[in-house]
């Protein structure tokens, strides 16, 4: 299977599968809708009781109702490919993230040898804001971060320093206002996968993480230029 980037090409070509998006609006279909109308309409004048004639309204709202049921098909088909053009986009977009820096939400983290950084995002101030690490055993290890102001509290996550075994951790974060602030970390992305969910980035320090869950992305500023 090839792959660009960690990407399954065929997902991004196509990721409803090999069959290509078909045209959202067919003017030749209309055409032959109206066509169709017209031999129908001769074909009822043509053998319609002389003594009884149709009512020319009744013509019309049979007009009416084939338009109708064309107008839904074609939206219908707008909407699918409309989808697919979302997906597709979507999945360029993550796969030209691999190797960057991105800020991802997360309730759990994968301690190996490096520092994690991330931040807890406070709404109300707090005279003690802690982090919960919870590892596999079910063993917990708690970091104070202290009192601290509303908005972004930046944290680091030193494993050597810690004590801490590698390995997955489930992490939370609370206050002794009883807030649990939601927690983002920092990580490079190192691989995009593509799943009927959509795309799923590998991310150092946080595992695999949807698409949806990035929080922040872009390239960092360069020292010196203002």
């Amino acid at each position: 299977m090839t792959t660009v980037n960690g990407v399954n090409s065929n997902a991004v070509n196509g990721v409803a599968g090999d069959e290509p998006p078909r045209a959202a609006v067919n003017l030749s279909d209309a055409a032959q809708m109206e066509n169709t109308f017209i031999t129908l309409m001769t074909a009822q004048i043509r053998n319609q009781d002389p003594t009884k004639p149709m009512d020319s309204s009744e013509f019309l709202n049979q007009f009416s109702a084939m338009s109708q049921v064309k107008s839904m098909e074609n939206m219908a088909s707008l909407t699918r490919n409309s989808l697919i053009l979302t997906d597709n986009l979507q999945t360029l977009t993550a796969a030209g993230l691999v190797g960057q820096e991105v800020k991802v939400g997360v309730d759990r983290v994968t301690l190996g040898d490096s520092v994690i950084s991330g931040q807890v995002n406070q709404q109300n101030a707090s005279g003690q804001t802690l982090v919960r690490l919870t590892d596999s055993a079910g063993e917990t290890h708690v970091i104070s971060l202290g009192g601290q102001a509303p908005g972004p509290v930046s944290f680091k996550l030193d494993p050597q320093a810690l004590g801490l075994a590698p390995g997955p951790y489930m992490i939370e974060a609370e206050t002794d206002a009883g807030e649990y602030p939601s927690i983002e970390v920092s990580g490079q992305v190192s691989r995009v996968r593509v799943s009927a969910e959509g795309p799923v980035l590998d991310v150092v320090g946080a595992g695999s993480v949807p698409f949806y869950r990035i929080t922040e992305f872009g390239q960092p500023a360069l020292a010196g230029l203002l």
